[in-house]
């Protein structure tokens, strides 16, 4: 399942999604790395105008998370992308998001990719929640979801982009 549809999917979705993420996050939080590219938890890196196509990817165990965008106006602005694993090593996360909520640059294009795992949920976000405000997610016309990748729509995306999250899950199978 990627983005929820109908009232009941998208119940389910606001109550799983948020305990499944909070629990990869405080597991990524408690658990100490030793080798760069496989510690969980957050990164920080600068997402840069100039119409140049830039990416930012971290790696945790099987599975990674890469970040590809092009976006004008402003300066950089500081974003952050956080990657975690269930405790089975069943599910993978990423999330990237700006932490000050609304990002003030516009993005010509962008896409999530993961490896190592299938696509279950995923939402694209026009503002990400800060102090009173809350995420405002983009039309699902404006951006789409593959098995591996969600990424904006020609034609469609609107230009605005502040926050990324996907769950995604092993495709191995253990008896």
């Amino acid at each position: 399942m990627a983005a929820p549809s109908g009232r009941n999917g998208w119940r389910s979705w606001a109550v799983l999604v948020p305990a499944a993420l909070l629990c990869l996050a405080a597991r990524a939080a408690a658990e100490p790395g030793t080798a760069s590219d496989a510690v969980p938890g957050t990164a920080e890196f600068d997402v840069r105008p100039g119409g140049v196509v830039h990416s930012f990817s971290r790696s945790l165990g099987d599975y990674s998370c890469t970040f590809t965008y092009s976006a004008q106006g402003g300066t950089n602005e500081q974003w952050q992308m956080n990657v975690g694993t269930s405790e089975d090593n069943a599910l993978f996360s990423c999330t990237i998001w700006r932490p000050q909520g609304k990002s003030y640059l516009f993005f010509t294009q962008f896409k999530a990719e993961v490896k190592g795992a299938k696509i279950e949920y995923a939402m694209a976000y026009s503002q990400a929640a800060v102090g009173a405000q809350s995420d405002i997610p983009l039309k699902q016309e404006e951006f789409e979801i593959t098995d591996t990748t969600v990424s904006h729509r020609e034609g469609k995306f609107r230009f605005e982009l502040s926050k990324l999250v996907i769950v995604a899950k092993s495709p191995r199978d253990e008896l």
